[in-house]
């Protein structure tokens, strides 16, 4: 995974976070346009052929996801 652009991508959602909230079975996430952009460059980046198995990226509650939402992790499997 090329590290530099995960490290932009998670500055981004620093700037603009995303919000992940559960209920009632559903999943919601939210957000600004620019944080869908810097979540969906995440998933791409995890998607490629240099990353590893097990690899993963957290998103912390205040700084890459809203204060209220829980800590999110992509893993690759």
């Amino acid at each position: 995974m090329n590290y530099e652009l995960a490290i932009m991508a998670l500055e981004g959602l620093g700037k603009s976070p995303i919000r992940f909230q559960q209920s009632e079975g559903r999943l919601t996430i939210e957000g600004a346009p620019s944080a869908f952009k810097e979540l969906a460059r995440l998933c791409l980046l995890m998607g490629s052929a240099e990353t590893a198995a097990d690899e993963q990226i957290e998103l912390r509650p205040g700084m890459h996801v809203s204060s209220e939402s829980p800590t999110v992790v992509l893993r690759i499997e």
